[in-house]
Order: structure tokens, then C-alpha cells, then sequence
């Protein structure tokens, strides 16, 4: 997976200019936060919310910001195979842990200014650990050190893992991918996402096919609306 994200270094792809696209709405929205947190979700699985959060993450970094993944999916997170890294201690391992005076490790990864928290150890309590004190004491150690921090959350729809994660971002977007989301599912997931009070900066579209049969048609063709 981590040669697909290497793709982006094309920057006149058309997956990087609609990662640029997302990028620069984003900054907008937000310009004045010293430390940008922006949570990622869908509706339902498959729609490539992880992989988008990976590429967004390569994008940021490629403007000069030191970039922090935190992988909120402690059920069935996918960064950590993303970017071809071991799962065995994690975001789930740092909230049973005492972080009294720790310092926080995160991964390094191949890309240049990109880091990665992942998911850990399967709990068998992921919505309560991301409830936790220890989840906002880790969110606000981690703010100092990053100047952007995506939170790849699972699916709106039957958990309620993003709608806790929400209290510690600034934003979220929602990703849509072609002929896999229902239109009913996205007005519940935009309705729940709303009931807590969180601020929705857009929406991609993931996934679109393209009339021509370039080299990108297996990735995506996301564009942003505000």
C-alpha cells in the first residue's frame, strides 16, 4: 500500500490534485488552530476513509507540516497495513497504560513527515477507551508535537466510536464512495454526526469511476464541498 501513496508524488495526477483540493479547503476552515485535528469517517466500511486519510496525511507533509495518523479503528484498523508497520502496540496499549510523565512513541513511517499511532491491541471496550481522561490527556500531549493530527475513525453507522471522537477535533469529513453508500445512510450519518455537535467541513466522494482508462481509474477521484 505504501507505493499507492507514493503515486501522490506525481503532483499533477489526478489524485493528487484532488487531494490538494481537500487539503487546501481544509486549511481554510481553520486557519487559525495552532495545531489542526481533523476526524475521518463514513457511513459504512469499504469506502476508503483509511487509505484518503493516509494520502491527505502525504499531502500535508509534502507542504511542510509534521503530520500525526492516529488510528481510532481499534475494532478493524487498516493504517498500520497501509504503511506496512507492526499493529502490536498501539493506540489501544497508550489508554490502558499510566502516561503520567510518558513520553509518547509514535511510527515514523517511509514518508517524509508522516507519523503513525495505530489502533494496537483489539480492546474489548473500544468506546469506552476512546471516552477516557486518558483519551484527552493523550489528544492534548500530542497537540504539541504535531502540527496536524488526523483521526481515522471507523464508520458513523452502528458504532458510536466517532461521535466520542468528535469532542477532540476541530473538524470531520465524511467519505462517500460511488455506488457503496446509500443516500439514506449519509443524511443518518450527517443527522448523527449533527446530534453531537460536531462541526462537518464536507464531504468526499471516493471512488468515482472515470471515462478514460488511465492509470489512476483504480484509486480514487474525490473532490470537496464545503
Amino acid at each position: 500500500m505504501i507505493e499507492e501513496l507514493e503515486l501522490l508524488s506525481n503532483p499533477k495526477s489526478r489524485v493528487a490534485e484532488a487531494i490538494k483540493t481537500v487539503r487546501t479547503n481544509l486549511e481554510f476552515s481553520s486557519a487559525d488552530a495552532k495545531t489542526q485535528k481533523i476526524m475521518l469517517t463514513s457511513s459504512v466500511p469499504a469506502e476508503g476513509k483509511s487509505f484518503i486519510a493516509a494520502c491527505l496525511a502525504e499531502s500535508y507533509a509534502a507542504s511542510g507540516k509534521k503530520v500525526l495518523i492516529i488510528d481510532c479503528d481499534m475494532r478493524r484498523g487498516r493504517q498500520y497495513e497501509i504503511f506496512g508497520v507492526p499493529n502490536s502496540k498501539g493506540l489501544s496499549n497508550l489508554l490502558i497504560s499510566d502516561l503520567n510523565g510518558v513520553k509518547i512513541k509514535t511510527i515514523k513511517t517511509k514518508l517524509e513527515g508522516v507519523y503513525l499511532l495505530p489502533g494496537g491491541t483489539i480492546p474489548p471496550n473500544p468506546s469506552e477507551l476512546l471516552e477516557s481522561q486518558k483519551m484527552a490527556d493523550l489528544v492534548e500531549n500530542l497537540e504539541k508535537d504535531y502540527d496536524i493530527i488526523l483521526f481515522d475513525c471507523p464508520p458513523v453507522i452502528g458504532l458510536s466510536d466517532a461521535m466520542i471522537v468528535t469532542k477532540y477535533v476541530d473538524t470531520s469529513v465524511i467519505v462517500v464512495a460511488h455506488k457503496v453508500t446509500p443516500s439514506e445512510l449519509l443524511k443518518k450519518t450527517v443527522k448523527t454526526l449533527e446530534s453531537v455537535n460536531a462541526r462537518i467541513s464536507g464531504i468526499i466522494y471516493n471512488k468515482v469511476p472515470t471515462s478514460s482508462s488511465g492509470y489512476y481509474d483504480h484509486y480514487y477521484n474525490g473532490y470537496y464541498n464545503d
